[in-house]
C-alpha cells in the first residue's frame, strides 16, 4: 500500500470560534500528541499547527487516520464527545491536495486576513517541534524547506505581504510609527470586545510598550491580559489611567462619546496624546483634536489604510498561486525520484549480489591481474544492464506511472527479498 501525505484541518472556514477554542492546542499538548502519533501509528512524518484560527495535523501514512487523530486531540483536550466535532474537520486524503493546502496555509492564502505574516512564523515553529522530536523525515524536511523558499520568493517577487491588511494590525503599525521616539510608550486599551481583543493580542508586536487594559466586565479583561502579561485597570479608575497614558485605544459600545473634549482638556499632556477610536458608533468626540498635543485617528482612517493593503494583496494572489504551483511541481519531481530510489537501490544490490556470486564461483584460481580485469568488465556490464530500467523508471515518474513500473521490475528481478540500502 502506498504511503500518502494527508491532513486534517479545523479552521475559521469550517468552525466557529467557540469550537476552535475547544480544539486549540498549546506547545506542550502538541508535543504529547506527536509522541502518541509516533508510538501508536509508527508515523515518521507529522506536523501539528495550532493557532487562534486553525488546528491542523499533517502526516504520512498508508491509511486514513483522520478519525483516530481527532480522537487523540479530544483525549488531550479532555473532550469525551470529540466525535461530535468530526463535521468541523476538513480531511485531505489525496497527496497533492494535502501538500497544496499546507502551501496555501503557510503563505497566508487561507488566513482570515489574506497574507497574514504571522502564519509563516507559526508554521516554522510547528516544523521545529516535529524536528525536535525526530518526527520530520526526508520527505517533510524537503517539503518544509521548499515552503520556506517559496515564501521568500513571494516576499521578493510580489506585493502580497505589503502593508497591514487587518484593522487591528494596522492600528498597531500606526501606534508603532507615532510612538517610535517615545521610550516605553504607555498604552491604555479601553474595551475588549471582538476588535479590542484582537488589538490586545497584536500588542505583542510592541515589545517596548507598557500596556494596560480596562473593561466594564473586569473578568474578561483579566482573561485576555493574563497570558499577554498586561496590567488590568478597574473600569472605575479609567479616567486616571487615561491621564497617564501616551496612547488611548478605545473600543467600546456607547451611544454617546465616552471621551469628550472637556474630559481631555483636564489631562496633563506633557508632549502628546494619541487617541485611537475603533468604536462604531464613535466613542471619542472629534473635537478632542482642538486640545493642544492631541492626535485623533478613527476607524475609517485606519480601515482605509488596511483596505488599500488588502487590495494590493488580493491583486497579487494570482502571481502567488502561480509561484506555489511552480514550487509544488518542483517538489513533486523530487518526490517522484524519491519514490523510485528504493527500487533502484534494490535492483543494484540484486545485480551486485549475482555478480559477486559468479565471480566467487568461477574465479577461484585466477591471478590478481586477471581478477581485476574481469571485475572491471562485469561491473561495466552491470552498469549497462542497470541503465535501461533506471531510465524507464525515471520516465515513468514523469508520466505518473512509477508504481506500475516499480511492480514490474520488482516481480521481474524478485526484489522483495532484497532490503533497500539506508
Amino acid at each position: 500500500m502506498q504511503t500518502k501525505f494527508r491532513a486534517i484541518s479545523l479552521s475559521h472556514k469550517t468552525a466557529p470560534v467557540q469550537i476552535r477554542e475547544l480544539i486549540s492546542l498549546d506547545e506542550e499538548s502538541i508535543q504529547r500528541i506527536l509522541l502518541k502519533i509516533r508510538e501508536f501509528f509508527s508515523i515518521g512524518d507529522a506536523l501539528i499547527l495550532s493557532t487562534c484560527n486553525r488546528t491542523e495535523v499533517y502526516y504520512s501514512h498508508e491509511l486514513d487516520l483522520s478519525t483516530e487523530l481527532i480522537k487523540l486531540v479530544g483525549i488531550e483536550k479532555g473532550l469525551a464527545d470529540v466525535v461530535n466535532y468530526l463535521e468541523y474537520f476538513e480531511v485531505f486524503n489525496e497527496d497533492r491536495k494535502a501538500i497544496a493546502h499546507l502551501f496555501r496555509v503557510s503563505m497566508g492564502l487561507e488566513a482570515q486576513v489574506v497574507g497574514d505574516i504571522q502564519i509563516s512564523n507559526q508554521v516554522k515553529r510547528a516544523y521545529q517541534a516535529s524536528a525536535d522530536l525526530e518526527m520530520a523525515g526526508p520527505f517533510l524536511h524537503r517539503l518544509m524547506h521548499t515552503i520556506f523558499f517559496t515564501n521568500k520568493r513571494i516576499v521578493q517577487e510580489t506585493t502580497f505581504r505589503d502593508g497591514a491588511a487587518s484593522l487591528s494590525y494596522a492600528t498597531i503599525e500606526l501606534i508603532d510609527s507615532l510612538t517610535s521616539n517615545t521610550y516605553q510608550p504607555r498604552i491604555l486599551l479601553i474595551g475588549v470586545g471582538e476588535i479590542g481583543e484582537d488589538v490586545a493580542k497584536n500588542m505583542v508586536h510592541l515589545p517596548e510598550a507598557i500596556v494596560k487594559i480596562t473593561n466594564r466586565t473586569q473578568s474578561k479583561a483579566e482573561e485576555i491580559a493574563a497570558p499577554l502579561g498586561f496590567e488590568v485597570v478597574p473600569f472605575e479608575n479609567c479616567r486616571e489611567a487615561m491621564n497617564e497614558a501616551d496612547v488611548i485605544v478605545c473600543s467600546i459600545m456607547k451611544s454617546e462619546p465616552f471621551i469628550t473634549k472637556e474630559l481631555v482638556k483636564q489631562f496633563d499632556i506633557q508632549s502628546y496624546k494619541l487617541l485611537v477610536d475603533l468604536s462604531v458608533p464613535r466613542s471619542i468626540e472629534t473635537f478632542v483634536e482642538d486640545v493642544p498635543g492631541v492626535v485623533l485617528y478613527n476607524v475609517d482612517n485606519i480601515r482605509s489604510k488596511a483596505s488599500e493593503a488588502l487590495e494590493k494583496r488580493l491583486s497579487a494572489v494570482p502571481k502567488v498561486e502561480e509561484i506555489i504551483e511552480e514550487s509544488i511541481e518542483e517538489f513533486y519531481s523530487w518526490k517522484k525520484e524519491m519514490m523510485v530510489s528504493p527500487t533502484i537501490n534494490k535492483l543494484k544490490q540484486s545485480l551486485e549480489q549475482i555478480r559477486q556470486e559468479e565471480l566467487s564461483r568461477y574465479l577461484k584460481n585466477v591471478g590478481e591481474k586477471e581478477y581485476v580485469l574481469i571485475d572491471k568488465i562485469t561491473k561495466s556490464m552491470m552498469q549497462k544492464i542497470l541503465k535501461v530500467p533506471v531510465v524507464q523508471l525515471r520516465a515513468a515518474c514523469k508520466r505518473d506511472e512509477a508504481m506500475d513500473m516499480i511492480e514490474i521490475i520488482t516481480d521481474l528481478f524478485d526484489l522483495e527479498k532484497i532490503k533497500a540500502e539506508k
